[in-house]
């Protein structure tokens, strides 16, 4: 019985030695001077991946579409996000929306250096959840950014939430602010898909295509209701998968 008992107490000491270590793994990532530093690895790295892709032919001229409808809303899922400062026209402002986790400083510090703002805050697909993870706030303040010139950038689908399945933010946001939403896809032909990840975040590699598709604008309408509110989100949802599929299509033609 004894052995037991001390069985049991080693295995809880090692379990709280183990949840202490990364706790304190965390706080060091997330500390200002780390972050900083990651932040400025991965921006140059982007760059780079940017620099080295050619345009895959039938790619959507995303820079006159995104001119012609500005300020817009541009929408893509989560996994895609790491390509969105590689087609924002330069001279375009935009602000972009992120999580206020602790854990996505990093992502908002790499954003920040491409010279797009940030909001933070999460959205949900029932609005009552919003308020509480401030997403209610967050689209407050993307509403005035709309109103003020700013094009916005928003990932779609709901944080661990169904991946590739737009949530009512984006589409309370263009009824909010009467702008359009423009489904957006980018992919390149040489990229590295992290299976594990319940995203599939995909990773850009060098020296390859990179296809850019969006798709037409979607106005909702200030009066929509519930149902149609329903509606549009689906109708999000598949014009956003259908340019992601021939971004896929675009990028990956001429592999053998």
């Amino acid at each position: 019985m004894d052995e037991i008992a001390g069985s049991k107490g080693a295995k809880k000491t090692a379990k709280r030695l183990r949840v202490r270590l990364q706790r304190r793994s965390k706080a060091w990532l997330r500390a200002p001077a780390v972050v900083g530093l990651g932040a400025g690895l991965v921006h140059g790295a982007l760059r780079f991946i940017r620099r080295t892709q050619s345009l895959a032919p039938g790619s959507s001229d995303h820079r006159a579409i995104l001119t012609r409808h500005h300020p817009a809303i541009v929408g893509l899922w989560h996994g895609q996000h790491l390509l969105a400062p590689f087609f924002r026209p330069i001279e375009l402002p935009y602000v972009a929306l992120l999580s206020r986790n602790a854990d996505a400083e990093m992502n908002a510090a790499v954003v920040e250096r491409f010279g797009i703002a940030t909001v933070r805050g999460s959205g949900g697909r029932v609005r009552e959840a919003t308020a509480q993870k401030g997403g209610a706030r967050a689209l407050i303040q993307l509403k005035r950014s709309l109103a003020q010139g700013f094009g916005v950038c928003m990932i779609a689908d709901v944080p661990k939430g169904t991946p590739r399945e737009a949530g009512l933010g984006i589409v309370t946001l263009a009824k909010l602010s009467g702008r359009p939403i423009i489904p957006s896809a980018a992919v390149t032909s040489r990229r590295r898909v992290i299976e594990r990840s319940w995203d599939k975040t995909t990773l850009p590699l060098p020296f390859g295509r990179i296809a850019v598709v969006m798709g037409d604008p979607i106005f909702v309408p200030a009066e929509a209701g519930p149902d149609e509110m329903e509606c549009l989100r689906e109708a999000v949802t598949h014009a956003i998968e259908a340019a992601n599929r021939e971004a896929l299509r675009l990028a990956d033609g001429d592999r053998p």
